[in-house]
């Protein structure tokens, strides 16, 4: 039974945290601060730590630099927990040597899949250490990101910084797609021309995201536009930087692999709800995500376009107006000026 150490000064998190992880079949020892933490780490060697950033005494950062430079510690797979969302303070600890990070609140899918990876990496490693002196099939560049978060560490160190206001757009269909993108700041939408020019927006990114994946062919064309939603700032990298790095990185490798694959099934998701839902429900998904994307917050106001509503959901903007203003009279949302404000989120989440 591989043993976590969960370091995390929230005593409800940490508790349903650690009762999750039991659950999972992992064997947990808590600590309520950093010092404690660290004291744990150095009696108990365990198999990974998952820490929150924010904490008295001795902070995540303060942490992660003490096990680092104990010869007993260093090699312990680490996961930030954090509230922060801002691009540098995750940076800050993905250069620190963390492996992995989690934006609270988090998904049990999302925990239990960050520390498989993490342990399944350290094991891999820990048997090439074992096995040195023997023919290896694949050695991999040291200084190469090691996964998805120092990627984007990357982009933003060597990558083109570019700004956007609301309703700019930053690349058309047809333009060459030389470069990939990460957003690190507002949301972008992706959106197509139907035969009688109607909008159909095929995808919604924030911060955090990559963008214009198309092939990694040079010169092939966007199939689709890409417009800001309101004010973005994004870094672009060369595909055939990119194309180096994941020669050298089979892990970034199959992690971007993994990403682009959820994305294909997002996408299918959005299609199947757009040809067989009825309206009411297609209106109801689409508030939802674009309050997820946006606001991380689905109790805060959602301020979008009428039309950007009407084109993710499929529908024509007439009939979107008429069934946001039934949902208004039947309480599931208000509605002031450009704004919507969720109601009641589980009504409007079982909407048929």
């Amino acid at each position: 039974m591989k043993k976590i150490l969960l370091i995390e000064d929230d005593t409800a998190l940490r508790e349903n945290t650690a009762e999750l992880l039991e659950l999972s079949d992992y064997n947990v020892i808590t600590a309520a601060n950093g010092r404690l933490g660290i004291e744990q780490a150095f009696k108990e060697l365990p198999d990974i730590v998952v820490c929150d950033i924010m904490m008295p005494e001795i902070d995540g950062y303060g942490v992660l630099e003490a096990l680092a430079s104990n010869e007993k510690t260093t090699h312990i797979p680490f996961i930030f927990l954090t509230a922060k969302t801002e691009h540098k303070e995750i940076r800050k600890g993905m250069d620190m040597g963390a492996d992995d990070y989690l934006t609270k609140p988090f998904d049990e899918a999302d925990l239990i899949s960050a520390i498989e990876s993490r342990l399944a990496k350290s094991a891999i490693l820990s048997m090439r250490s074992i096995n040195a002196g023997i023919n290896v099939d694949v050695v991999e560049d040291e200084d190469a990101p090691r996964n998805l978060n120092q990627l984007k560490n990357y982009f933003c160190d060597e990558g083109t910084i570019a700004n956007y206001k609301k309703g700019e757009t930053i690349y058309r269909a047809g333009d060459h797609s030389n470069n990939i993108f990460l957003l690190t700041r507002g949301v972008v939408k992706t959106h197509t021309m139907d035969d009688n020019v109607k909008e159909l927006i095929t995808g919604l990114y924030k911060a955090d995201d990559f963008l214009g994946f198309t092939s990694f062919e040079d010169n092939l064309p966007y199939a689709e536009f890409a417009t800001a939603v309101e004010d973005v700032e994004l870094v672009s990298l060369s595909k055939t930087y990119l194309k180096d790095i994941l020669i050298k990185s089979k892990d970034v490798t199959l992690e971007l692999m993994n990403l682009l694959s959820d994305n294909l099934t997002e996408i299918k998701q959005q299609l199947i709800r757009m040809a067989y839902s009825s309206v009411r429900k297609k209106t109801a998904a689409t508030i939802i995500q674009f309050a997820e994307i946006m606001n991380k917050n689905t109790s805060a106001p959602l301020r979008i376009s009428r039309n950007d509503l009407a084109a993710t959901a499929g529908i024509a903007t007439e009939s979107l107006i008429r069934t946001l203003s039934e949902f208004k009279k039947n309480g599931i949302i208000e509605i002031e000026g450009r704004d919507i404000h969720i109601v009641d989120l589980d009504r409007l989440k079982f909407i048929e």
